[in-house]
């Protein structure tokens, strides 16, 4: 893959595409979540390089795109990230994305309608604010205290076991985490959290665009992600497909079983 970047008045993001693009071949956009950087997507990578032109990010204030300030909005991150594809000559990609990075691509489909061949959503939930109790979002905008007062080393620990049930993802996670100070991570994840309720209460309208298939861990224990996806697939009528045995980062627990589903939207999008 080759590493390039794109400068924005907050930071650079360093992103990925591959080796030899060829225009005639897909592009599929990878998006990883909050406090995660493109090693999260390192066996979708493998697996279809060669087959689709693929794209991953390190998100803004994540893994290489630092330093960065915690000053932009889900707006700004899907902006960012459609000038990249414009960049790259990246026309109409299946837009892969990981809990947060499933928001982005919701926001990027919301701002630019008809940019996405395809959504894949993995472990993430909807933007809509129609589905969230106030109390969720007011919970959303109380983490930092949460955060602070559990000792550092039980945190990665917990942050590890939470995210994925395989050892592969669960030392994926560890090593994301080894890449921040506590204080980083800290600061990361309740901007984030903030970052997300403020997407939420904007009062979208948008509807998804484009073919979309729902991916979720069945053992996906992080907050009310498995209840989301429920409700957002009977209420917006999108496929859904539980993944067994897989946690919250399905994509790394299960990676053959995530990458069917990919394959899958992306030839019935693409063929």
């Amino acid at each position: 893959m080759k590493r390039r970047s794109y400068d924005t008045p907050a930071g650079s993001i360093v992103y990925w595409t591959s080796d030899e693009v060829d225009h005639a071949r897909p592009w599929i956009a990878f998006l990883p979540g909050l406090t995660t950087d493109h090693r999260l997507f390192e066996r979708q990578l493998a697996h279809f390089e060669g087959r689709a032109n693929c794209l991953v990010w390190d998100p803004p204030a994540h893994g290489a795109s630092r330093p960065f300030a915690l000053d932009f909005t889900m707006d700004d991150m899907a902006a960012w990230l459609h000038g990249i594809m414009a960049a790259e000559k990246a026309e109409h990609p299946v837009l892969v994305g990981q809990s947060m990075g499933g928001y982005v691509a919701q926001a990027l489909i919301d701002l630019f309608p008809g940019a996405a061949a395809g959504f894949v959503s993995v472990d993430s939930s909807p933007l809509k604010r129609r589905y969230y109790p106030n109390w969720e979002i007011a919970a959303l905008r109380r983490t930092r205290g949460i955060f602070q007062a559990i000792p550092w080393k039980i945190l990665k620990a917990w942050g590890a076991v939470g995210a994925a049930e395989t050892a592969y993802g669960r030392e994926l996670m560890r090593a994301f985490m080894d890449g921040y100070t506590k204080r980083e991570y800290v600061d990361l994840t309740a901007f984030g959290y903030k970052l997300l309720a403020d997407a939420i209460e904007a009062e979208r309208a948008y509807e998804i665009d484009c073919p979309a298939i729902l991916v979720c861990g069945e053992k996906d224990h992080a907050g009310d992600v498995i209840r989301f996806n429920r409700a957002w697939s009977e209420g917006e009528g999108l496929d859904l497909r539980w993944i067994e045995g897989a946690g919250h980062n399905a994509n790394t627990d299960k990676p053959d079983e995530v990458n069917a589903v990919i394959e899958e939207l992306v030839h019935a999008v693409c063929s």
